[in-house]
């Protein structure tokens, strides 16, 4: 079953629209296939850990990464609606502090692809969302960092129509200027 592949304003980060089968019964797709996946986007990568994240509207997580055992992430939403961001945060890319963002949800289907050496959030705009994503590495507390998701000098136009829910790290987070990047 064919993957339509999109580059984004980051060449890395790549959004992936499953082909769809649908009737009045309801629909079904592949959400990954390895071998397809490799094909389709050139990215050879092993996905060790599964996540899943129950959020209300308003509810911003991010912009995270691991300075260590950096992750790979392939992204979804499987109810409700979200704006993901991606930021470089790469020192030697020229695309350093460049974001995109796109808009995932159960209705579009689309994934993300979003390689190791990047920040990632999202914001979610409808009643609640389900978010579900894999991972490249583990999940290690000690080198979780987090940029600041209203920094000034990345920009990043959120949807929001007022301050938006953050857990403590998020709030507390640095901006980039500030904070341990990739070389």
């Amino acid at each position: 079953m064919p993957i339509t592949v999109t580059p984004t304003a980051l060449p890395e980060v790549l959004i992936i629209e499953p082909r769809v089968f649908g009737d009045a019964r309801g629909f079904f797709f592949e959400s990954y296939n390895s071998r397809e996946f490799a094909e389709a986007t050139g990215v050879t990568t092993e996905f060790v850990q599964d996540n899943h994240s129950r959020s209300a509207k308003g509810v911003l997580r991010g912009l995270h990464y691991q300075i260590q055992h950096p992750q790979g992430k392939l992204v979804r939403v499987t109810q409700g609606e979200v704006f993901d961001v991606v930021v470089d945060i790469r020192r030697s890319s020229p695309n350093f502090g460049k974001w995109v963002g796109v808009t995932l949800s159960a209705d579009n289907k689309r994934q993300l692809w979003v390689p190791p050496g990047f920040a990632h959030g999202f914001l979610v705009v409808s009643e609640l969302a389900e978010f579900l994503y894999k991972t490249t590495d583990y999940w290690y507390q000690a080198h979780e960092r987090s940029i600041a998701w209203n920094d000034p000098a990345l920009k990043i136009e959120w949807p929001l129509s007022e301050a938006p829910n953050l857990a403590a790290k998020d709030a507390s987070a640095k901006v980039l200027g500030d904070a341990e990047v990739f070389e």
